[in-house]
């Protein structure tokens, strides 16, 4: 049994998707992230980054159990533990890897910056609200002409651990302040990730538990001097 430390955000959910997919038992522990609970310095001895998810494995590599923080590393543990959604040959697995890279490193962060800026920033920052949402609007540009080309999967003919990395971030694409109809054929992938139905019992893992950020304590544990403390 695979314990799962996670909240119901995009980044939560791209684990609870690939545990569903992969059929592997697990358990979750909610990581109330508005409440300061991923500062709990039991979780920081999993997550040492103050940041969900994160994963314990009883059953590791060689027999041992094993924690690993980052969704990026945890979905392909998950994949050569499974051999599920990685390309068997070298060349479709770099090929996987880039544009799980590209997620990991552009659509998560660009994406959360326009939300922030969009929605949660205390006030309204004309640069930084036109900085991410240009961007984010060039990101799904990338992925629409991808898509176009592979006329399926955004690594290939094959679904994989790529798709499910992208797929949660794009579920918030209105407060993003993208069109889906700038984007007919990465709209059509994102049907086909959505009804998948790993996907939609992933995406429903804990989501009785998000609530908006509303209150400013809840928001100066995730913006403000709370983050930035030595631990």
């Amino acid at each position: 049994m695979i314990d799962v430390y996670s909240w119901p955000t995009a980044n939560g959910h791209k684990i609870h998707i690939m545990l569903e997919e992969c059929g592997l038992p697990y358990r979750v522990t909610p990581v109330n992230i508005g409440k300061g609970d991923q500062f709990d310095p039991d979780f920081l001895a999993i997550s040492p980054n103050n940041k969900i998810p994160a994963i314990v494995d009883p059953d590791g590599p060689d027999g041992a159990p094993i924690t690993l923080f980052e969704s990026g590393a945890i979905l392909l543990y998950l994949g050569n533990k499974t051999g599920k959604f990685l390309p068997s040959d070298a060349r479709g697995k770099y090929e996987m890897l880039q544009w799980l890279m590209f997620q990991v490193g552009g659509v998560g962060p660009m994406l959360g910056q326009a939300n922030h800026f969009r929605i949660y920033a205390p006030e309204r920052i004309a640069y930084g609200i036109n900085r991410y949402t240009n961007e984010g609007r060039r990101l799904y540009g990338v992925m629409d002409k991808r898509i176009e080309r592979t006329g399926a999967w955004i690594a290939g003919d094959d679904y994989s651990i790529a798709d499910i990395a992208i797929y949660p971030w794009l579920r918030n694409w209105e407060n993003q302040g993208m069109d889906w109809a700038d984007y007919p054929a990465l709209k059509a992938w994102f049907d086909r990730v959505g009804a998948r139905p790993a996907v939609q019992r992933g995406v429903a893992v804990m989501a009785e538990l998000r609530q908006p950020i509303r209150s400013d304590a809840e928001k100066e544990v995730l913006f403000g001097a709370t983050q930035y403390q030595k631990r």
